[in-house]
């Protein structure tokens, strides 16, 4: 009834209770959602408890019916097997749109870094925090039916089982992998942002500059006083004017030949 367990697996004696997390993609909410999945094997039978409607089963139920494949062959630990089997394979179609997500987040970071990616990539982060806690733990589970001395599980299951735990382990590389993917994509972003800042403080300083001097004459020839010789020159302003443009050019020369520009 307590549905917010981690994976785990019990042994009483007559029955293995065993919890797994079952993750699907929602496509309407864009996000995982994952669902509590209990089995309860025993000699002759497995029963399984769900949260929900709707899961990854079809395909063991389609078996079953047509009468393909081992598991109408052989015992209820194959059973048990091809149910955790196909909750583990059901985390890589998760982890493909996870992926295919990143894909779109790095081109989007490359074009136009702005905040709506960094809120999708902090979004994606605790995703694939709350991902990793509900698949960690699936080794430890897996890896302890494959040792378990338990008459419940017959040895011919243990290739299996290694053959599932495999796949566990490259679903969590996989997490870590990405988890190391959407840190880097933060450094990017915040990269992106300190470049284009830089730029654009390099544009206002090189204004300021060229400026400076500007400011600088147009004081001098501000103050007030009554002798100054220019004022009664005809060509006082147009040469000032002139000096000033022509300052004004040089610098900007001067700043592209040191390509600043």
């Amino acid at each position: 009834m307590n549905t917010g367990q981690r994976p785990k697996m019990e042994d009483f004696g007559d029955y293995l209770f065993i919890v797994l997390k079952m993750l699907h993609y929602d496509k309407e909410e864009d996000e995982t959602k994952t669902e509590q999945v209990s089995l309860i094997l025993s000699s002759n039978y497995v029963i399984s408890f769900q949260e929900s409607e709707g899961d990854v089963f079809d395909p063991i139920r389609e078996r079953i019916r047509s009468d393909r494949g081992r598991i109408r062959k052989m015992g209820v630990d194959y059973l048990a097997y091809s149910l955790i089997d196909a909750i583990v394979d059901n985390y890589f179609m998760v982890l493909e749109k996870i992926g295919e997500k990143i894909e779109d987040i790095e081109d989007e970071l490359v074009r136009n870094p702005t905040p709506e990616v960094l809120h999708t990539i902090h979004r994606l982060k605790r995703e694939l925090i709350f991902l990793r806690k509900s698949v960690w733990p699936l080794r430890e589970v897996i890896s302890r039916l494959e040792r378990w001395e338990s008459p419940l599980i017959d040895k011919s299951i243990d290739i299996y089982l290694r053959d599932v735990y495999d796949h566990t382990i490259q679903v969590i590389d996989a997490l870590e992998t990405f988890r190391d993917m959407l840190s880097g994509m933060l450094d990017i972003y915040l990269s992106s942002l300190s470049n284009r800042m830089n730029e654009v403080m390099k544009v206002l300083t090189i204004i300021a500059t060229i400026f400076i001097p500007l400011t600088f004459i147009a004081g001098i020839y501000g103050m007030n006083f009554k002798y100054m010789p220019e004022l009664d020159w005809f060509w006082g302003y147009p040469m000032v004017y002139m000096t000033m443009l022509a300052i004004g050019a040089v610098m900007l020369m001067y700043f592209r030949r040191k390509k600043w520009l």
